[in-house]
């Protein structure tokens, strides 16, 4: 389990401030209990599959208080663990000032909270931000919608947008970010 308080911060994979060559992926949306912790897990499910969790830190936030220390939303665990990605060790957390510094990449589910995020952040770490769904290779829709309140079929709709955007996201940071040597 991962806690996070502004000015501190220590992961489930160790103390942020020793990441060295790894690349730190920040997934975020409104509440951190659908979207952006869906997107973590399905992100780290790919880089685990390609066997290079070695040179990664991700993480998820929420641009909102509203479920702090919760686990993800049960519909999204139970959708996720039918596709074998397990979410239950997440907790949300919101986004704070040092995310800005110290994440590589961050990747707001929707323009709303793109938006939020760009009004926060501070200007040497704009060019961090986009949007999960550009790195979509076979989707055409910029923002991955919010299951929470809508019906069964939105948390799989979701999980198919952020697989497609977690293949593209990977391999752009592959192509980037990283030489043949280090994987």
């Amino acid at each position: 389990m991962k806690k996070y308080y502004c000015g501190y911060v220590i992961f489930r994979h160790g103390l942020m401030g020793f990441m060295d060559k790894k690349i730190s992926v920040l997934f975020v949306c409104m509440g951190n209990i659908c979207r952006s912790p869906t997107a973590e897990g399905v992100f780290r499910a790919r880089v685990l599959e390609d066997g290079v969790e070695h040179l990664f830190v991700i993480d998820s936030a929420g641009t909102h208080a509203y479920h702090i220390g919760e686990q993800p939303d049960q519909r999204s665990q139970a959708f996720a663990k039918k596709r074998g990605i397990d979410l239950s060790n997440q907790r949300a957390r919101q986004v704070c000032a040092e995310d800005f510094s110290h994440f590589d990449i961050i990747l707001a589910a929707d323009q709303s909270n793109l938006a939020l995020l760009k009004k926060t952040c501070p200007a040497q770490y704009q060019h961090k931000l986009g949007l999960m769904m550009d790195f979509a290779r076979n989707t055409k829709v910029k923002d991955v919608p919010d299951p929470y309140y809508g019906g069964a079929g939105g948390f799989d709709l979701v999980l198919d947008y952020l697989e497609d955007a977690a293949e593209g996201l990977l391999s752009e940071i592959k192509t980037t970010h990283f030489d043949k040597t280090s994987m």
